[in-house]
C-alpha cells in the first residue's frame, strides 16, 4: 500500500516507521485491552502482524495506530486500534479502518473480524455488524484485561 495523505495527516503501512514505544504507551498504559501489557509483547504483536500508523504530515509524530493479525488469504483480524486523544474526532480511526479493510480486500481478504466495547458505531459505518453466528465461535481467554474487555467489573 502507498501512503496516503489526508487533512495534514499521513496514513502508512510500513512496518519500519512504527513508534513502539509510543504504540506500547498508549496500549499498555491508555487502553483498557492492553493494559499494562510489556513492550516486548507489545513489539513481537507488531512484528507478527501488518501495522498501519498515521502521522502528522511533516511525520514528526505518531498520532495513530492499528494492526491487522491475518494468514494473507483467507481471514483477517483488525486489533489494537487507537487514536491519540488529541488527535480525536478528526475521523483518524474511520480512516484507518476504512484503509485497512480497502488494503486487504485487495489482496483478496474476504473475511475481517474485530472487538470492541465502544466504538461499535464508528465501525458499523465500514460495514462491520454484529457477528453472525457467535454461538459457534469458543475462546481461550487469560488476558488479564478479559473483564475490563468484557466491561464488567
Amino acid at each position: 500500500m502507498e501512503d496516503l495523505v489526508r487533512d495534514g495527516y499521513v496514513l502508512t503501512a510500513d512496518p519500519k516507521r512504527v513508534d513502539f514505544t509510543r504504540v506500547h504507551r498508549w496500549l499498555s498504559e491508555e487502553s483498557y485491552w492492553a493494559a499494562g501489557r510489556s513492550y516486548d509483547l507489545v513489539a513481537r504483536s507488531i512484528d507478527g502482524s501488518l501495522p498501519y500508523s498515521v502521522f502528522t504530515t511533516d511525520g514528526a509524530e505518531q498520532v495513530a495506530f492499528a494492526r491487522a493479525v491475518t494468514d494473507g488469504a483467507t481471514f483477517a483480524w483488525i486489533c489494537d486500534v487507537f487514536v491519540d486523544e488529541t488527535h480525536r474526532g478528526r475521523g483518524l480511526g474511520q480512516w484507518m479502518i476504512d484503509t485497512i479493510v480497502a488494503d486487504l480486500s485487495d489482496r483478496g481478504i474476504l473475511r475481517f473480524l474485530l472487538a470492541t466495547r465502544d466504538a461499535h458505531d464508528v465501525y458499523r459505518r465500514s460495514g462491520f455488524e454484529d457477528l453472525a453466528g457467535a454461538h459457534r465461535f469458543m475462546e481461550i481467554d487469560r488476558r488479564p484485561t478479559r473483564n475490563a474487555i468484557l466491561g464488567k467489573p
